[in-house]
């Protein structure tokens, strides 16, 4: 990659790393899931008008932004609301490459490698390691919404890739704007009409820049450039950067939130991020009873970040 190219990548990496940062800030103001609501709707709108029709069945589209959007980012903002720090999220959360595997074998009748399975063993590790520290200093049902969200993101990345769409933006965009109404819903039984109006009410310029910087810096910018990235290099060449977005959601989180980054914290995070990078080496191989598709196996690492991932080449929203 020429260097302009790998300084945005890197770039990508610290959007998508700060981004659990701004989600801490955002969670100041706004109760979870009317924060998660309000991020899909300005990642919706206005881009919606603007990609044109939507390039794959709309079952794909609801099914990707009810798992994605509704249980994925609803568990992972409730998490962080009920206490899981925002640096430790962003490195746990990079599990549903381990999830995303395991489905894969199960959906897709694609067997990992020894290698993979080796590195999703390490991950595990990383992860047990992980809520041994965050038990001895928060609350572990937290840990376990953000685990929970990390295996919604894995089912989506499956059936984003039985859906295979072939203009990976449009499909996002449009699965954007799946998950509004249902969160809204969500956040006025369980979070009260009363709580979202005063939050709404309340409205300031950090509030709403939170939420533009999760829907546009996160979302249409880190997108945008990462898909431009994968459509001039090989996914394989750009996937590491993505190990990056931990490392940057941890220094962002300790550096504005003050949040402590310990000798556990920092072992947890090598043996995830290793197990990560192992998991996303190497072929995989079809089980011979699976039957054959046109799309290509999962032979390309998965490209992690906050929202999203590369699988087979294709990039989705995450």
């Amino acid at each position: 990659m020429r260097p302009p190219h790998v300084l945005l990548a890197v770039l990508v990496a610290a959007v998508w790393g700060v981004n659990f940062t701004v989600i801490e800030f955002g969670l100041g103001h706004f109760p979870p899931l009317l924060f998660s609501a309000l991020r899909f709707l300005a990642a919706a709108l206005p881009a919606v008008f603007f990609v044109g029709r939507p390039k794959v069945a709309w079952k794909w589209i609801v099914a990707v932004g009810l798992v994605l959007g509704v249980a994925k980012f609803g568990l992972l903002f409730v998490g962080m609301d009920a206490g899981m720090p925002a640096g430790l999220s962003s490195l746990v959360l990079q599990i549903q490459a381990v999830f995303t595997a395991l489905f894969a074998c199960a959906a897709l009748g694609e067997r990992p490698t020894r290698l993979r399975l080796v590195g999703m063993g390490v991950a595990l590790a990383g992860i047990a390691v992980a809520a041994v520290d965050e038990g001895t200093s928060g609350p572990l049902g937290a840990f376990a919404l953000v685990i929970a969200a990390a295996a919604c993101w894995g089912v989506s990345n499956v059936l984003t890739r039985k859906a295979a769409p072939p203009d990976a933006l449009n499909f996002m965009v449009w699965v954007s704007t799946v998950p509004v109404l249902p969160l809204l819903g969500l956040s006025l039984l369980t979070e009260g009409p009363a709580r979202d109006l005063s939050a709404l009410r309340a409205l300031d310029w950090q509030g709403a820049g939170t939420v533009l910087y999760v829907a546009w810096v996160t979302t249409v910018f880190g997108f945008g450039a990462w898909g431009w990235l994968l459509r001039r290099h090989p996914a394989s060449t750009v996937a590491p950067f993505s190990l990056l977005v931990p490392v940057f959601g941890m220094s962002s989180a300790a550096l504005f939130l003050g949040e402590p980054v310990t000798g556990l914290r920092w072992c947890a995070a090598a043996l995830l991020v290793g197990g990560v990078a192992l998991t996303s080496l190497g072929p995989v191989v079809r089980l011979p009873s699976a039957p054959r598709r046109r799309a290509r196996p999962l032979d390309a690492p998965p490209v992690i970040g906050e929202g999203k991932v590369t699988v087979g080449g294709r990039a989705s929203r995450l």
